[in-house]
C-alpha cells in the first residue's frame, strides 16, 4: 500500500499593516459591540469535601452539606473570575442573587475619591 501524498501547502496573502498612523481600520471593534457578547456568570453555594466511599453511597434524596451557613453571602463570578457577592433569593420557584457587593468597586470609589 503506498502512502498517502502530503498536503499541498497553501499560501495566504496578508495586506500590509500600518502601525501608528493613528486611524482606526473601518471594522475596528467598538464598546456597543461588546453589548451583544455573552459571559457566563455563576454563583456559588458552598464547597464540601467527601470520601470516596461517602460519594459512592450518595442516592435520590442524600443531602450534601455545605460549607457556607443559611442566609451567608454568596460568591458570583463572571467567567471563573470573581465579579460580586450577593444573597440567594427565591422568586417563584426559581433561585436567584441579589448583589449586595461588587468585588473591587471599594477600591474604584476609593481611588476616585482621592484623585478629586
Amino acid at each position: 500500500m503506498a502512502a498517502p501524498n502530503p498536503p499541498e501547502p497553501v499560501n495566504h496573502e496578508f495586506p500590509e499593516m500600518q502601525l501608528g498612523t493613528g486611524a482606526a481600520p473601518a471594522d475596528h471593534l467598538v464598546l456597543e459591540d461588546m453589548s451583544k457578547v455573552r459571559l457566563g456568570i455563576t454563583a456559588s453555594l458552598g464547597h464540601t469535601s467527601m470520601l470516596v466511599r461517602d460519594i459512592l453511597d450518595l442516592k435520590i434524596g442524600s443531602v450534601v452539606p455545605l460549607d457556607k451557613l443559611a442566609g451567608e453571602m454568596t460568591d458570583i463570578y463572571l467567567n471563573d473570575l470573581p465579579l460580586a457577592r450577593g444573597e440567594v433569593v427565591v422568586i417563584g420557584d426559581s433561585l436567584h442573587v441579589r448583589i449586595g457587593e461588587i468585588i473591587g468597586a471599594a477600591e474604584k470609589m476609593e481611588e476616585d475619591e482621592e484623585e478629586a
